[in-house]
């Protein structure tokens, strides 16, 4: 069964923001778990750290920052959407969305490096 809205750009807006903010349900609980040992096991945090020095949890940590800037420029798409006069620009909205994702995910890449 065919569903055209689903080749629509928009629908792909849309579950870009569902994904994102699924990835960052998961991810949340287990950073919350990593601060905790801060406070009670501050020699396990540190082997964590270290841990994060490795290449691929760079990259990881780019993909997390791009899918928390995603899910914030897309929830502020979806804002002015929802209080603003109706534009016929919101593809153009929801392309600079990701452009813009990319860009602080990627700044925040390029220093992590």
């Amino acid at each position: 069964m065919i569903r055209p809205h689903r080749s629509h750009p928009l629908w792909y807006a849309f579950l870009l923001h569902r994904v994102s903010g699924l990835a960052l349900v998961l991810f949340l609980p287990l950073h919350f778990y990593v601060l905790a040992f801060a406070l009670t096991q501050p020699e396990r945090l540190d082997g964590f750290l270290r841990w994060t020095d490795y290449t691929i949890v760079k990259l990881a940590e780019f993909g997390l920052v791009f899918l928390l800037a995603i899910h914030i420029f897309g929830g502020l798409r979806l804002l002015a959407l929802e209080f603003l006069p109706w534009s016929p620009r919101q593809k153009t909205l929801a392309a600079s969305a990701v452009a813009a994702s990319f860009l602080v995910s990627g700044t925040f890449f390029l220093q992590a490096v």
